[in-house]
């Protein structure tokens, strides 16, 4: 059968390369979002059934003999090297493979970072919820439900993962239909309307509240949940874009990549990778992959589902995230996503503005789509989290239900989005909690106990603090904050993503030296059988070479960081012209 299985594989590498080139050389017409599908799911299979498999068997050498505590190769990496070392945290390894300083610095450079991601994740939540009782219900529902689960699953049924599991959702459909409830009451809706400062301060207060509790009763029912609900929508939306196969309306290029767009400021490279977030390589991912998964594994060669598999799963909530929001006409996607100081604060001068653009777009559009989606104005809702979920709402109801019920799937969207976007605040911010212990515990031991409560209270209010203040800045910033703090969230996610990666290219190149070094002493000593010295040497050799590769890499980069300081310092002190080598837009 093995002829059949190569087949296989061959056909999916032909329907991958088929639709790649496909989407590549399709222009002044629209495609359909089916293919966008095929390229992702044929190239995610091929790499993870052949890459993973060669990074799982050759580069880190997953055994399941080993005992373990409990973008795709980045997470992979960073998962694997901390279950080699107890999972130790990033920072950690930072310290013990690098040197002490190289730890203090990734302690702080993490910190920082972190701060930003966590208030960029949060101003999202936070546009997409202003003024939307329905949504507001909703969301802030998912809290009281999370804590009943765990609640269930510690005092009444401890264990009894399926029966809480089963509540939740039941309790999460309530709440979606409840909503809706509260939306078409003047009174209760009037209750859980809420501006954007307000709906910030909430978002505040349950950060700090995620970080005091305990793990049981808040943070890990939810999470669970979260993941249920992401993995099973993402599936959901894929068979939907299946089943309805949306044209793509969006042109691949627009007037916008010279950096003149209304919602990032910025050309399209490198833009166009650091935006992306965590649909590429993740730096948040890789702290969460050192320190905290290493201790929820059973095996060693589950790193490879959960530390490649899982980011492939990320990237493919990418894809369908593009595929929903470039369905939507552009001009319905740019009024949604263009803050008023752009584009204008009434629905006239916006719908104006963007159709002086190109892309047509009307008042009465505008006004019958949020009318479908049960929302008041759907205009200058930044974030992307709106628009995703309009697109998420038109394939849903196409596929299932009709016009009438674009208003629930809309909100089913928010709630999901909302979810898989707290969950990773209140983790992120336990985190950095975490760190900042770590930090004061060696000026004064007491405070890096993680077990005291008042460490506890005062670490976590001073990164809630941190990052909370980003948050309402983002929400009271005339541009509505997503134009100047989402390039930032990419580019510090990018760059905590490089800390991993100097840490675990240290790590790998002291690996290929150990194990030349090993394999050289067994051969001095005579240990390795006659038939297998070609390939003990052959080893050896490949193992120096990969470590001097490595190294050659991390010179190269060196030097281009060494060579950009040196320029930064030339336009700061005046000694060189601040000017960039840009070709003129034509008018």
């Amino acid at each position: 059968m093995q002829w059949v299985t190569r087949l296989i594989w061959i056909a999916i590498a032909c329907l991958g390369a088929w639709a790649i080139g496909l989407i590549a050389t399709s222009r002044g017409e629209s495609i359909n979002a089916i293919w966008f599908v095929a390229a992702a799911v044929c190239v995610y299979a091929i790499g993870y059934r052949f890459y993973s498999s060669f990074l799982a068997a050759k580069v880190l050498t997953l055994d399941d003999t080993r005992l373990t505590l409990g973008g795709a190769v980045q997470d992979f990496s960073v998962l694997s090297s901390s279950l080699r070392r107890d999972g130790k945290s990033l920072r950690q390894m930072a310290k013990e493979e690098i040197s002490p300083l190289g730890g203090f610095v990734a302690l702080v450079g993490i910190l920082m970072i972190m701060v930003i991601l966590i208030a960029v994740l949060g101003l999202v939540v936070t546009n997409a919820l202003k003024s939307s009782p329905w949504g507001t219900f909703t969301v802030g529902a998912t809290i009281p439900i999370a804590l009943l689960m765990g609640w269930y699953m510690r005092m009444v049924r401890p264990g009894k993962v399926l029966e809480a599991t089963i509540i939740g959702l039941i309790l999460l459909l309530l709440a979606l239909e409840g909503g809706r409830w509260v939306d078409n009451d003047p009174v209760l809706a009037s209750w859980f309307t809420f501006t954007g400062p307000q709906i910030a301060l909430m978002i505040i207060a349950y950060g700090f509240a995620a970080s005091v509790l305990p793990v049981w009763l808040l943070l890990a029912p939810r999470d669970y949940l979260s993941t249920f609900i992401k993995v099973g929508t993402v599936i959901a939306l894929a068979a939907g874009i299946l089943v309805l196969r949306p044209e793509i309306h969006l042109p691949a290029l627009t007037r916008f990549i010279d950096g003149t767009g209304p919602i990032f400021a910025g050309g399209v490279f490198p833009f166009a990778f650091i935006t992306i977030a965590c649909g590429a390589i993740s730096g948040f991912h890789s702290l969460i992959s050192s320190g905290t998964t290493p201790k929820l594994l059973c095996r060693e060669t589950d790193a490879q589902m959960i530390g490649y598999g899982a980011m492939l799963m990320e990237s493919f909530v990418a894809i369908m995230a593009m595929i929903a929001a470039a369905a939507l006409e552009p001009g319905v996607y740019f009024a949604i996503n263009s803050p008023a100081g752009v584009v204008g604060a009434t629905a006239q001068a916006a719908t104006a503005t963007i159709s002086g653009w190109g892309f047509p777009v009307s008042v009465e559009q505008m006004n019958v789509l949020a009318q479908d989606i049960g929302e008041k104005t759907l205009l200058a809702r930044t974030g992307g989290a709106p628009s995703l979920a309009v697109g998420m709402a038109h394939i849903f109801s196409n596929t299932l239900g009709g016009r009438t019920v674009m208003a629930l799937w809309y909100h089913f969207a928010i709630m999901f989005e909302a979810l898989f976007i707290l969950t990773t605040l209140d983790a992120g911010t336990r985190v950095g909690r975490f760190l900042l212990q770590d930090f004061l515990g060696q000026i004064w031991p007491p405070l890096g106990r993680t077990s005291w409560y008042p460490s506890v209270i005062l670490t976590s209010g001073l990164m809630v603090g941190a990052w909370g203040y980003f948050l309402y800045q983002g929400v009271i910033d005339p541009l509505g904050g997503i134009n100047s703090l989402w390039p930032l969230f990419g580019i510090a996610n990018q760059l905590l993503a490089a800390i991993a990666l100097c840490v675990v290219t240290t790590i790998l190149r002291i690996g290929f030296l150990a194990h030349a070094a090993d394999l050289s002493a067994r051969l001095t000593a005579g240990e390795v059988p006659a038939e297998k010295l070609a390939e003990t040497q052959a080893l050896i050799f490949n193992d120096r070479l990969d470590a001097a590769l490595t190294a050659l890499f991390m010179v190269l980069v060196l030097v281009i960081v060494a060579e950009s300081a040196r320029q930064w310092y030339r336009m700061l002190s005046g000694r060189r012209e601040v000017a960039v080598a840009e070709y003129a837009t034509a008018d």
